[in-house]
């Protein structure tokens, strides 16, 4: 006999688990399919940053939300997620990025996010590792930082109602039913595909590509940088869809290490380390940060982000199928934006109205995408 579900979720990444975590609230039976690991993925790839982003109005409304949830749901989270209130300091170099810093406190205050303009002095006092010159940034104190497995693994802890099915992997995908590759077939009322860059092997058409991204993480030296520190710049190289693109974007970390990220490639396949790339986003890091490079680096690792054309994810029902429904896309911002997606995705299930506006996210926004044979 089969085995039985309200809901089956493929993928327990960060996105994956949220979901089940917010489907197993609502009183639902769940079951988490995952071909590896809890927080494998592009979730062990993560920085792990909470972040309000504002490069469109449907970014900030979705991380604005879900950044609420994470602060919300703080004091339930175990050491062992090392959620710190960190604060971004969005870094400018010149004075054509301070008037960009100042535009981002506009919007942000319009929107109730509290910023702070720093000077150069003031950058300088909240920094002191940064190089001099800088021409001062913008500090979003309510963003922060915790470790993205344990996150998984902690929004997992409902034995009662949430079943993981760990080391099996959806061989086909039919409206309320799953077959596995060791041959059980699971059957739910309803399937969410949350498998994220490898979304579109199950729901084929979907508008998501792989991106992949390098970090690396150095020996522990409590203090050397106190914020979340990204370079204003940082859009630019977000925003390139074709070209590698590397940015300043370096993290403390509870434990005294810094990550150091980021790196963005298309079309890169495999997994393996790319010399050329970890380079450059040294290079990058140490131009903000000069003693960077006599810090040791331990070790070095990849992830592929699943990415959307218009940068934003996909949340809601497949086109065609009934009762499939997709939470993947979410490019670098799965972790910030997971309890948010969540909460989007079990409001369709139940037929009720979401605290945002789910329209931007919807799956059919897209026309390429095409019903699943």
């Amino acid at each position: 006999m089969p085995n039985t579900y309200d809901i089956a979720i493929i993928g327990a990444g960060i996105v994956g688990a949220a979901c089940a975590a917010e489907c197993a609230a609502e009183g639902l039976n769940v079951v988490v399919i995952e071909r590896d690991c809890v927080g494998g993925g592009a979730t062990a790839a993560g920085m792990g940053h909470i972040v309000v982003m504002d490069d469109s109005e449907a970014q900030f409304a979705l991380t604005h939300y879900s950044q609420n949830l994470w602060r919300e749901l703080r004091a339930e989270l175990p050491p062992e997620v090392e959620y710190q209130d960190t604060g971004t300091i969005w870094v400018a170099a010149d004075e054509e990025e301070m008037r960009e810093v100042h535009r981002k406190h506009e919007y942000y205050a319009q929107r109730g996010v509290p910023t702070e303009i720093l000077d150069a002095a003031a950058l300088a006092e909240a920094e002191p590792n940064l190089r001099p010159g800088l021409a001062g940034g913008l500090l979003v104190p309510e963003d922060g930082v915790l470790y993205p497995p344990a996150a998984a693994k902690f929004l997992l802890r409902d034995s009662h109602s949430i079943e993981l099915l760990i080391g099996r992997s959806v061989t086909q995908l039919k409206p309320g039913e799953l077959r596995l590759n060791d041959g059980t077939k699971v059957v739910a009322g309803s399937i969410v595909n949350a498998s994220g860059a490898l979304s579109p092997e199950l729901t084929p058409g979907l508008a998501v590509v792989r991106r992949k991204g390098h970090l690396v993480i150095t020996d522990r030296y409590p203090g050397y940088v106190r914020h979340q520190l990204v370079e204003l710049d940082y859009l630019k190289s977000a925003h390139s869809l074709t070209a590698d693109t590397v940015a300043f974007n370096v993290q403390p970390r509870q434990t005294g290490q810094l990550l150091i990220g980021s790196s963005r490639q298309y079309g890169a396949e495999h997994s393996s380390i790319d010399r050329q790339i970890v380079t450059a986003m040294i290079r990058r890091a140490c131009e903000y940060i000069q003693g960077l490079g006599k810090l040791q680096a331990i070790r070095t690792w990849t992830g592929f982000r699943a990415a959307t054309p218009d940068k934003l994810p996909i949340i809601g029902p497949a086109i065609g199928p009934e009762g499939v429904y997709i939470a993947t896309g979410h490019e670098g911002l799965g972790i910030t934006t997971s309890l948010a997606t969540a909460k989007l995705l079990i409001d369709q299930i139940v037929e009720r109205e979401s605290a945002i506006p789910i329209a931007p996210y919807l799956p059919g926004r897209f026309a390429t995408e095409h019903t699943h044979a």
